[in-house]
């Protein structure tokens, strides 16, 4: 458990340094021990080819010599090691003779050299006879390997050819300790660039640490360098992160916009609503005033004094009377503006899917042509000092302009329209109503010569309270800057837009685009 935790605590490369070590390690010892099994048998087998002619020479023997042979005192077994099969010995080899119960009667070296007697364990005729002529192997009492050939002989024994291994031992050992020596420098090696490897293959991931540390920071502009192609890992995951931190960057932007316009909206509100209730409650303590004055007795309630029965206001209302019909004008604008932000509130908070129907809009079949033949009726009750014409967008000629759409609410809309062209520009500055389709969509366009709207204003024209005249010393028969905001608002949910555009010659133009029934 505890190593588990301390392995886990390791940084990633640690681990897979330490895993690619320890493969390498492996690999290699494997790749040795499998060169040193490979390697053994051909020298055993070399071994054997050196027994093998001097015990078929014994077997070739006279048996009557064999015995005198076995015999004689001394015998020469030089005469075999000096046989030509035999000059090429790399090995020490013996010749033990073995009586019929297995004892080990003489033990011969066959060439000059010196080397160690065979301390073999005993062999019963049994097997003699079943292991005549097979090399086999033979570990002697003190451990040491031997390599052997058995030959039968008269009197039922026999002799065994002897070979030690303890050249092949060593060879063998020296090959092991050679391939674990060079496998050792290779490891090196290979962990070497193992190591530059992993540190290459892992920068990617650094510069996402760096990258994720420095967003942590509050830098949301930074992105993660991507140097490897789109079908590798590091390639894809860089590209993901990098179009979530686009999305992160853009969500945290219009949050902070919504913040601000959150802000803007808030205090432009509570001005707009402000004003009306000061004069509400203005007129309201004049009313108290005047109760007051009228119930002391005094010059005013004889009629004889500036504020007797003679005096009054426009119209021949006295004051109070007069501060009832303000106190009702600045109630009902209070009451437009709540009506006003409720719809926008409404418009807002709507799934931006859905029907107009679900909006509380009664959308029906008609046609643009007639709102605007309405507003420019009323444009010249409103404003007679206008020149006004109806034509077809962009000047040409009028067109059907068929729609879907809640009368009342674009009535409404074209209204905030032309309010606006009448509000912005000067008096007897010509309005242009044009109605038709184009591009498949009914459209209703609002277009004065008038001083137009700054390039760098015009997308702020459709924010709520926005004005031009951002004075908090307006009058209060000026707008409050909703108007643009509502038409756009009630055009989005007909699944259309307001959009605005200089007029050519000066001017601005305000156009209603709704999809064509």
């Amino acid at each position: 458990m505890r190593l588990s935790r301390r392995w886990r605590e390791l940084s990633l490369r640690a681990r897979l340094l330490s895993l690619i070590v320890v493969l390498f390690a492996a690999g290699l010892l494997l790749t040795n021990e499998a060169v040193v099994a490979a390697l053994r048998p051909p020298l055993v087998g070399r071994v054997d080819a050196q027994l093998r002619p001097i015990a078929a020479t014994l077997s070739r023997l006279d048996p009557a010599a064999i015995e005198q042979f076995q015999r004689s005192a001394d015998p020469p077994a030089q005469s075999l090691a000096q046989a030509p099969v035999a000059l090429d010995l790399i090995s020490q080899v013996w010749l033990v003779q073995l009586s019929a119960d297995g004892e080990v009667v003489r033990t011969l070296r066959a060439g000059q050299e010196q080397g160690r007697t065979p301390d073999l364990p005993t062999l019963d005729t049994a097997a003699i006879t079943r292991r005549a002529g097979e090399a086999f192997g033979l570990r002697a009492e003190d451990g040491t390997g031997w390599r052997a050939i058995a030959v039968s002989g008269p009197d039922r024994g026999g002799w065994v050819v002897a070979a030690s291994l303890d050249e092949v031992e060593t060879t063998v050992d020296r090959v092991r300790v050679t391939g674990l020596a060079i496998g050792a420098g290779v490891l090196a090696l290979l962990a070497l660039l193992a190591v530059i490897a992993v540190r290459a293959g892992l920068r990617p991931l650094r510069r996402i640490e760096e990258t994720a540390a420095a967003i942590a920071g509050g830098d949301l502009t930074r992105r993660i360098p991507i140097d490897a192609g789109p079908r590798t890992e590091i390639g894809r995951l860089g590209e993901g992160l990098n179009g979530m931190l686009e999305r992160i960057e853009t969500a945290v932007a219009a949050q902070a916009a919504s913040e601000a316009r959150m802000r803007r909206f808030v205090a432009d509100a509570s001005h707009e609503l402000r004003t009306p209730l000061a004069g509400i409650k203005g007129f309201a303590e004049l009313h108290r005033l005047g109760r007051d004055t009228a119930a002391a007795p005094g010059p005013a309630a004889t009629g004889t004094g500036p504020g007797g029965p003679a005096a009054g206001g426009p119209g021949g209302l006295d004051p109070t009377d007069l501060a009832m019909v303000r106190i009702e004008r600045e109630a009902t604008r209070l009451s437009h503006l709540v009506d006003d932000l409720l719809l926008l509130a409404r418009l807002d908070s709507a799934d931006p899917a859905a029907e107009p129907a679900d909006l509380g809009l009664r959308p029906a079949p008609m046609d643009l042509r007639a709102l605007a033949a309405d507003a420019l009726a009323d444009l010249r009750a409103l404003a007679p000092d206008r020149p006004a014409e109806i034509t077809g967008p962009g000047g040409g000629p009028i067109a059907p302009a068929p729609a879907v759409g809640d009368e009342v609410r674009l009535r409404q809309v074209v209204s905030n329209l032309l309010g606006n062209a009448v509000a912005h520009t000067p008096a007897g500055t010509g309005v242009r109503i044009g109605v038709g389709t184009v591009d498949g969509r009914a459209v209703l366009e609002v277009a004065d010569h008038g001083p137009g709207v700054p390039a760098e204003l015009r997308d702020r024209v459709f924010e709520r309270f926005y004005r031009a005249d951002s004075s908090r010393t307006r009058d209060a028969g000026g707008g409050a800057g909703l108007g643009l905001a509502i038409a756009q608002s009630v055009a989005l949910a007909h699944g259309g837009r307001v959009t605005l555009a200089p007029t050519p010659g000066g001017g601005a133009t305000f156009r209603l685009e709704l999809p064509s029934e």
